[in-house]
């Protein structure tokens, strides 16, 4: 089935982006529904399509319906949104959420997965996301896999519980690490220094990966396990018990986990 009118169902910041890629790509997004009227407006203004707030009045002209709202949100607008176009095909886009959340409400349903992080006020090159598919059908599956495509992005197949592993890697491998940056900003700035002298050592940190697996790739204190400077560090930490616990057992789970890795080599 050739895929061309798509009808948005959130306006956050993965719909947002991935709203004004598909229609850049050549698909016609027909329609722009959000709970928050403010959202849905300016997500369709940048379109140039209709919205509304009402999920009773979202378009039934839609071929693929793209759920991106929070996952605390899915479960209300399933029935009555799948009661619009019986014949469609429906996905979300979430990362933790299996696609059986379809089952009993759509013939048709998958996920469509970016895995990026998205902020609304910094434009994403989707040639630098990958996508992770899921269909109930082959057939769907394919045309999932021809859309992610032609935006010129990666594409993987992966399973309901694949992709829960995936998405909490992410969350290691994204989140965690810019509350690392956080914390980082905040000793700087409480000592007069600039974030941006991190900015050469977290992009080098982030090209090495390119190349080396991230055990090869981990160097300081706690890899070779320099318990001077440990505990320096965490004399400095005093004063902030929060961080100083942060360090103290991140810098313990580096030591054991590259130990037990030497040890089964």
């Amino acid at each position: 089935m050739n895929i061309k009118n798509i009808i948005i169902i959130g306006a956050g910041n993965v719909a947002t982006h991935l709203a004004i890629t598909l229609q850049k790509a050549g698909y016609n997004i027909l329609q722009v529904f959000s709970r928050t009227e403010a959202s849905a407006s300016t997500l369709a203004t940048r379109l140039g399509c209709p919205y509304t707030t009402d999920i009773d009045k979202v378009s039934s002209e839609g071929q693929l319906y793209i759920v991106s709202v929070k996952d605390s949100a899915l479960d209300s607008l399933l029935a009555p949104l799948t009661r619009r176009a019986p014949q469609a095909l429906f996905v979300h886009t979430a990362g933790s959420v299996p696609m059986n959340i379809w089952q009993g409400q759509a013939q048709r349903y998958g996920v469509l997965y970016p895995m990026q992080t998205f902020s609304k006020q910094r434009p994403v090159d989707f040639h630098e996301v990958s996508f992770f598919t899921e269909a109930n059908t082959q057939d769907d599956l394919k045309a999932l896999n021809g859309i992610a495509l032609s935006l010129g992005s990666k594409v993987y197949e992966a399973s309901s519980e694949q992709r829960r592993y995936l998405h909490i890697a992410a969350v290691f491998a994204c989140n965690f690490t810019n509350h690392m940056y956080a914390i980082a900003d905040h000793l700087l700035s409480a000592h007069g220094l600039p974030f941006e002298a991190m900015l050469p050592l977290i992009d080098e940190t982030a090209r090495k990966v390119h190349e080396l697996s991230p055990v090869s790739a981990q160097t300081g204190p706690a890899q070779r396990y320099d318990e001077n400077v440990i505990n320096r560090h965490l004399e400095m930490l005093q004063s902030e018990p929060r961080l100083a616990t942060i360090y103290e057992q991140i810098s313990k789970d580096i030591h054991e986990y590259t130990s037990n890795l030497k040890e089964n080599l």
